[in-house]
């Protein structure tokens, strides 16, 4: 059986020199005891039948907002997804309608399928005043309709969090069509997550998804380790 890999890469950085500029102002005015802070995540890995997805080099870094007001700050995740499939049926994928949040569709992560063979997500839950620990996706009612207002992607590639004590957001980062078996990457690296609003303590952990089509159904999820982002 022939094998497909296809890469992807989000790279949601900065964007300009001078946005880079202004957080180093930021974090000199606010002193050491509010500078970034760099964590490495541990790797993991879930299996399915006939299916593997493995996470590595997850990584993040979480700074104070410059508006120095303890509700908002920047979290700057990256990490490399892999999914093995190697016994997948090839089905062609439909129109695509692109994401949709649990609130519209509850249970889907915030992908639809739409009769390819298989889908590959990946994103994070984070939650404000919440401990997400033990928080999983598809449920529909820990997820979908908390606190209203979805992400905003802003020009930057960041996405925009607008949180409150006791919400839970969903962020998709990317997804893929998988049409046939194979090995398939899907990577972001320094995707940046603001969190806005939230007074209190705010955590976050990545997930990654890998759902089938057709009578063998699977939906495999693997999830990161929870983080703080202060």
């Amino acid at each position: 059986m022939s094998k497909n890999s296809t890469a992807l890469r989000r790279a949601a950085s900065l964007g300009t020199m001078a946005v880079v500029g202004a957080t180093a102002v930021g974090l000199v005015s606010q002193g050491a005891a509010n500078a970034d802070t760099f964590q490495k995540l541990p790797n993991g890995a879930a299996r399915g039948d006939n299916l593997l997805i493995t996470r590595s080099g997850e990584s993040v870094q979480v700074s104070p907002s410059l508006a120095a007001n303890g509700a908002g700050r920047n979290a700057w995740v990256s990490a490399d997804i892999t999914l093995y499939a190697p016994k997948l049926k090839a089905k062609k994928a439909g129109p695509n309608r692109g994401p949709a949040g649990e609130t519209a569709l509850p249970g889907t992560n915030g992908v639809e399928t739409n009769g390819a063979s298989a889908t590959l997500s990946a994103g994070y839950i984070v939650g404000c005043q919440v401990g997400i620990g033990s928080l999983t996706l598809g449920g529909g009612a820990n997820l979908g309709g908390i606190g209203g207002a979805a992400p905003t992607l802003g020009l930057n590639g960041s996405f925009a969090l607008p949180l409150v004590p006791g919400q839970v957001q969903f962020v998709l980062l990317n997804y893929k069509n998988i049409e046939k078996a194979g090995t398939y990457y899907l990577s972001y690296d320094r995707a940046q997550l603001q969190v806005q609003g939230c007074g209190g303590y705010a955590q976050a952990r990545s997930y990654s998804v890998v759902e089938t089509t057709g009578d063998d159904h699977q939906k495999v999820t693997l999830y990161g380790k929870p983080f703080s982002i202060g």
